[in-house]
């Protein structure tokens, strides 16, 4: 039989990376979780062999539909599950905050009773939590360790944090093979446009072919962020499940790269055709009612463990992020300027 992999949240920017490298680096079987109404965009390429049921299939599920999950759970039968399903936006939560508790406190909370309760299986089961429950850090306790206390900035890093304690807790009650992740800043082609990097990318791929003015819109450019390829990123969730993964376990993973969100914007415009032409403009609906402002991590814990290295660097990163929204742009799509 062979090796079978469960992925939650596969038409997402991390999924689809992850199954990329799946697809390439293992002989796995590869489901993918999605609900029916999921943008394929993301994942376009690999439709044909989809289609084919080439070591990878999609069945539809929602982690607020406990049934659902069960039926997942019990068609894919997995060795390794990646949960990376979440309602991820930051900003979205101060507007949907009980949607976002519900996704992914609850979700994961379901997901992890229907992996469970399902017999003959007993999967290492990977769930992501986020950088974003250390929230407001001082910056005396930076770089932040998997020990910093958190104090979330967000209604999204409040269902970080349950969603976090639930992957713990299942693992010590109930002898599940659960890990825990903090990722903190990652991002590359496919980042979604409500993100800073990639709308600031999408709107200089948008100047470039004159369908905007040359102002890019901001919001907070103070922060600091620690930065990582999303292709290192997904290595690190493989290197995690497979190398001597230990139950109950939390890691922080991230880049080596920090710098402020307004010198990654400066670095974004410096490779721009346009790049004497664009002007910053601050825009209030752009700004959080609170800002996790020191978002840099220590690693030790996780590489130690692995052997995990980032290798690709930040402007290779911010490059290829580019690139992949002027390819959108270039394709003819309808987009909004967000």
């Amino acid at each position: 039989m062979k090796t079978k992999a469960l992925i939650t949240g596969i038409t997402g920017m991390v999924g689809s990376h992850l199954v990329d490298f799946l697809l390439e680096n293992t002989d796995w079987i590869i489901y993918g979780m999605c609900r029916w109404r999921s943008p394929l965009d993301n994942i376009e390429h690999l439709l044909s062999r989809a289609n084919k049921k080439d070591r990878i299939d999609f069945i539809y599920g929602d982690l607020c539909d406990y049934i659902s999950l069960q039926n997942v759970v019990e068609e894919s039968k997995p060795d390794y599950v990646f949960h990376l399903a979440a309602q991820s936006y930051p900003m979205t939560s101060f507007t949907s905050p009980l949607q976002t508790l519900d996704t992914n406190i609850l979700g994961t909370e379901r997901l992890l009773e229907a992996l469970r309760k399902c017999k003959g299986i007993d999967p290492v089961i990977h769930v992501c939590s986020s950088s974003e429950v250390f929230g407001r850090v001082p910056r005396e306790k930076l770089p932040i360790n998997e020990e910093c206390s958190f104090h979330p900035a967000s209604p999204y890093a409040i269902s970080k944090i349950g969603t976090d304690l639930a992957g713990r807790f299942h693992a010590e009650a109930y002898g599940q093979r659960v890990v825990v992740t903090r990722m903190f800043t990652h991002t590359g082609p496919r980042r979604g446009d409500v993100f800073a990097e990639s709308t600031f990318a999408k709107q200089i791929a948008m100047i470039e072919q004159g369908m905007i003015p040359p102002v890019v819109k901001t919001g907070n450019l103070n922060s600091l962020r620690t930065w990582s390829d999303v292709r290192d990123a997904v290595r690190a969730y493989y290197m995690l499940v497979t190398v001597n993964p230990v139950p109950g376990e939390y890691y922080n993973i991230g880049g080596t790269f920090s710098c402020t969100v307004g010198d990654m914007l400066k670095y974004l415009i410096s490779v721009s055709t346009h790049k004497d032409l664009i002007k910053v403009e601050q825009e209030k609906t752009r700004l959080r009612p609170l800002d996790a402002d020191l978002q840099v991590p220590d690693t030790t814990k996780f590489k130690k463990h692995t052997g995990w290295e980032p290798q690709i660097p930040f402007e290779k990163t911010m490059q290829d992020l580019l690139d992949y929204w002027r390819g959108q742009v270039a394709s003819g799509k309808r987009l909004l300027t967000r």
